[in-house]
């Protein structure tokens, strides 16, 4: 890999293999919303990130990551049962934001924040799935490089501030306007979603 950071969006649909055969489409960045990322700054998976810095703006790409270069094997362990009340505030669950389905984020006791999953909602319980919503999943990228370059010295300071939590919305550095197109939480789309 370059010493340099570069600046990268690409238009991608991501498939996942289905149990009949099939394939599932699981996300598509397009050219009007592209995913964007700079190298280097462990925001992508190391082997999509690998996959993609020898490309050059204009290459096409289709490669597939394997379940162990992508997010791991889906592990039963990481499904917690946990008391409604720790989703409570004054007694009540906000049903915008906790829902079946939903991806919420938390934290452990020594402070690392993580998301989660709703799977079940119950009177006294709800059921979270810690696995990453593509835990298990061979991934099958298709698609383009739409810009590679150099990312400036501007990019790199807000990406910065990104990941310190001081603004921009996840992924873009702010460029987008607040519309990355991406998970519709204020993160940009694909694969750097963590």
């Amino acid at each position: 890999m370059s010493a340099t950071n570069k600046y990268i969006t690409l238009a991608y649909k991501l498939y996942a293999p289905m149990q009949d055969g099939g394939r599932e489409l699981i996300e598509e960045a397009t050219t009007q919303h592209p995913f964007m990322f700079i190298s280097g700054m462990g925001l992508t998976l190391d082997a999509f990130e690998a996959q993609i810095l020898p490309l050059a703006k204009g290459d096409n790409f289709d490669f597939t990551l394997s379940v162990d270069e992508a997010y791991g094997p889906y592990v039963e362990e990481g499904v917690q049962i946990v008391p409604r009340s720790i989703f409570e505030i004054d007694g009540k669950i906000d049903p915008k934001r906790i829902f079946e389905g939903a991806v919420v984020p938390l934290m452990n006791s020594e402070g690392e924040r993580f998301n989660g999953t709703i799977t079940q909602i119950g009177k006294d319980q709800i059921t979270v799935d810690l696995n990453h919503p593509l835990a298990g999943k061979t991934l099958n990228f298709i698609g383009s490089v739409v810009e590679h370059r150099d990312a400036t010295n501007e990019e790199l300071q807000e990406m910065a501030k990104m990941l310190s939590g001081e603004g921009g919305c996840g992924g873009c550095g702010g460029n987008c306007g607040g519309d990355c197109g991406g998970c519709g939480d204020g993160e940009c789309g694909g694969c750097g979603c963590n």
